[in-house]
C-alpha cells in the first residue's frame, strides 16, 4: 500500500509523508464537514427532499475530491457551492416564486 501511495502521489518528491497527508485530509474533512448538514437544510427550504439533498451533497463532494486528488494530484477539497445554493433557494425559489424543479432545470 505504501508503495502504491508513493508511486501515485510522489510523496517523497513533494516532501511529505502518508501520516502528514492523512492528518491534512482529516483536518480538511473536519473543516468542511459543516456543509453536509447546512447544504441539505438549505435545499430542503426550497422544497427538495432532505435525505436526497444530504446524499447528493456527500456524493458530489466525494467524487469531486477524489477526482481532484487522483486526476490532478492536487490536494484541494471540493464541495457544492453554498453561495449558489443560497441564491437558488432564497432568491429563485423563495423570492421569484419558481418551483425547485423549474429552478433546478434553469441552473442545469
Amino acid at each position: 500500500m505504501k508503495n502504491f501511495l508513493e508511486k501515485t502521489f510522489q510523496l517523497e518528491l513533494n516532501n511529505t509523508s502518508i501520516k502528514q497527508e492523512f492528518i491534512a485530509g482529516f483536518t480538511t474533512f473536519i473543516t468542511m464537514a459543516y456543509i453536509i448538514f447546512v447544504n441539505p437544510q438549505m435545499m430542503a427550504a426550497s422544497g427538495m427532499d432532505l435525505g436526497a439533498s444530504f446524499v447528493g451533497t456527500c456524493i458530489a463532494a466525494a467524487i469531486a475530491c477524489f477526482a481532484m486528488g487522483f486526476y490532478s494530484n492536487w490536494p484541494v477539497g471540493l464541495a457544492p457551492g453554498m453561495g449558489l445554493n443560497a441564491f437558488f433557494t432564497y432568491t429563485v425559489v423563495g423570492e421569484m416564486g419558481y418551483s425547485w424543479e423549474v429552478a433546478l432545470g434553469a441552473v442545469f
